[in-house]
């Protein structure tokens, strides 16, 4: 039985209870055959000193928002997703409103997947682009 988008959403949004997600307000609000998309508020709470998005922040939107996509393509009763490597490349800063992560596959394979995050503002605007290396392992029993 495939999931509905809305039950997946819940889903991802019920397992960032109590964890950095919640802290950052980072919350799941789109899903497709290919990709999913977080989004979170950029306040003071995700502000450097200087008053713009910090890129810890950022990189935490984007794995966030990655691992999920690796899990949800992932027989998760079977295996388990763990972030490998990120790399982040900030282009543009931001002091206020939203930044959307969109995380899409560049590989998608048994054990290792390739994530593309591409960060945009309320706008559109090309924020940050991340890329994301996932392991898939087995369960222990």
């Amino acid at each position: 039985m495939q999931l509905s988008k809305e039950d997946v959403l819940a889903k991802a949004n019920a397992a960032s209870k109590n964890t950095l997600l919640e802290t950052l307000s980072i919350e799941m609000i789109d899903y497709g055959d290919d990709f999913i998309v977080a989004r979170m508020p950029v306040t003071s709470r995700v502000h450097q000193p200087d008053g713009v998005l910090h890129g810890g922040a950022t990189a935490a939107l984007a794995e966030s928002v990655g691992s999920f996509a690796a899990l949800i393509f992932t027989d998760n009763t079977k295996y388990f997703v763990r972030g490998l490597e990120i790399t982040a490349n900030h282009l543009k800063s931001i002091r206020e409103g939203y930044v959307y992560a969109k995380a899409t596959f560049l590989h998608k394979g048994r054990t290792t997947q390739l994530l593309d995050i591409r960060i945009t503002d309320d706008n559109d605007q090309l924020i940050s682009i991340c890329r994301l290396s996932t392991i898939t392992l087995p369960l222990k029993k």
